[in-house]
């Protein structure tokens, strides 16, 4: 299938009504709008943007700034211990409602040797057949453009696509006299991946500034259906990492093997301990507080959910017993082993008895589910098992002490947060998702599995928050050849247009 954009020469401009402009004005303007958006998108991706490297950061600051300043927002560099971020904001009306929006500019690294391209900076258009996908000419991408191509780069999807379409929504209500039915701001944050380290902090000391009676986040992925999504919370994160010891140096396996320990499997011991064989996590305590209500599940269950192409789009033969459906599965906490380490292997592997092992560990959380229980629960539930646990290497008397040693290290990322479905909020997104979509061809989740930085917004304004989905949920985000499905982008610049245009009452 194709789609045939409307050009308008000449458009004139459009007013809105009291329940939002017409369905058929946001399709031609989305229409009329959206080669230039791709054209702005691939800009705005061939600008490098890890968070860690502060070249990358200020190219993108520069950039930002220099957008929301041709749109005519009131712009502002904020730093907060060193790291900048970009507030942007506009009043369209001193009687309307202020929505703060929450961009996320910086992107995951990148290994350049796994891109099926030249670079994940310079973006690619292709067409893809199952995991087969085939690199098309930008000159093919015309008024007549198929969906279902996808512009391949680093952050096309988390976030930059969404993030382009707001702005590009922006472009067309200024460009066309249409004014937006709530005052915005925005907030850039271009450490997101990074854990966003300065963003309580920069909350907390601009508290005025960020004022406002709602949140969007402009940021997440669509589930499975594809369909355009609104999603009311977002599970919390905290990591471990799990330094099991043996001897004080790697040892020759033919030496010393049935006489020093081999770390690796203390570690596999404490690791095959705190899950069962149906994935459920036998760390005592684990998920207390967390409770579905049947109602609840009435709700979560609503999302399209096709248990067999899921499994099979995943290549697994079952999914973990946490649960009846994928959608109750994000309601609870989590705990994945992300990575390990320890010797070597492949070309490079050698006979010996590693002198250390290592696991690294994330936790997803939920709101009942507070990261700091969470991490002493771990903590007992390895001293349970007998092992001394350090916050450092050991010392040569620990050592000589104690024969089961770990060195435990957390930190506390981002913090769940949950708004109500029924709350005003998204009473007011469940009206525009309507008027431009129809009735049963949008979806509510409760929670999503990712994690966001948006807790303290929510503490400090003691205002409700809400994502806006836009990415395909086959994007392949923070691994290489991310992507964004241009039907997607397609869809959201008629998402962004719904919601600027629709009363917030």
């Amino acid at each position: 299938m194709r789609i045939v954009l409307l050009f308008v020469a000449g458009l004139i401009s459009m007013g809105t009504q009291a329940q939002g402009m017409e369905k058929a004005k946001i399709d031609k303007l989305a229409d009329a709008y959206f080669l230039s958006g791709i054209e702005k998108l691939k800009d705005f991706l061939r600008l490098p943007n890890y968070g860690g490297n502060p070249d990358n950061i200020d190219l993108n600051v520069k950039w930002c700034l220099e957008e929301f300043q041709s749109l005519g927002f009131h712009t502002q560099l904020l730093t907060q211990e060193g790291v900048k971020h970009v507030f942007a904001s506009r009043t369209y009306n001193e009687n309307s409602p202020t929505i703060l929006f929450y961009l996320q500019m910086d992107g995951q690294p990148v290994d350049f040797s796994e891109w099926f391209q030249e670079s994940p900076y310079v973006p690619v258009l292709k067409e893809c057949s199952g995991d087969k996908c085939t690199p098309l000419p930008w000159e093919a991408l015309t008024a007549s453009f198929d969906p279902n191509w996808k512009l391949f780069a680093r952050s096309a999807s988390d976030s930059k696509g969404p993030a382009v379409a707001f702005i590009q929504s922006l472009r067309i209500l200024q460009d066309n006299g249409i004014p937006s039915e709530v005052n915005i701001k925005v907030i850039m944050d271009f450490q997101e991946e990074l854990g966003s380290p300065k963003l309580s902090a920069l909350v907390k000391s601009n508290r005025e500034l960020f004022a406002a009676d709602a949140m969007l986040i402009m940021d997440g992925t669509r589930p499975p259906g594809n369909l355009p999504t609104l999603t009311f919370g977002a599970r919390g994160i905290a990591t471990l990492r799990l330094t099991a010891y043996g001897a004080k140096k790697n040892l020759h396996s033919g030496q010393y093997g049935n006489y020093a320990p081999n770390p690796v499997f203390d570690l596999a011991r404490i690791l095959a301990s705190m899950k069962d064989a149906e994935g459920k996590v036998l760390v005592k305590g684990f998920y207390d507080g967390v409770a579905l209500s049947e109602a609840t599940k009435t709700i979560i269950n609503a999302v399209p959910e096709n248990k067999e192409e899921l499994l099979n789009n995943l290549g697994i033969a079952a999914a973990e017993k946490i649960g009846a459906t994928y959608q109750e599965a994000l309601q609870y906490p989590s705990l994945n082993v992300r990575g390990l380490n320890a010797g070597w292997v492949g070309n490079e592997v050698r006979t010996i008895i590693p002198s250390k092992a290592i696991a690294e560990i994330d936790m997803r959380l939920v709101t009942e589910t507070p990261a700091k229980r969470q991490i002493q629960l771990v903590r007992n539930h390895i001293e349970a098992l007998g092992y001394h646990i350090l916050d450092h290497p050991p010392t040569p008397e620990e050592r000589a002490s104690y024969s089961k040693l770990i060195r435990m290290d957390s930190r506390i990322g981002s913090l769940p947060f949950k708004t109500a479905i029924d709350s005003p909020l998204g009473a007011w997104l469940g009206r525009s998702m309507k008027h431009v979509f129809g009735e049963g061809n949008y979806v509510r989740m409760q929670a999503t599995g990712g994690s966001q930085p948006i807790a303290p917004f929510i503490s400090t304004l003691g205002i409700p928050a809400l994502s806006v989905r836009i990415p395909n949920p086959d994007n392949s985000i923070h691994a290489p050849n991310e992507n964004l499905r241009l039907g997607n982008f397609h869809e959201g610049l008629k998402m962004c247009l719904s919601i600027l245009t629709q009363k917030y009452e």
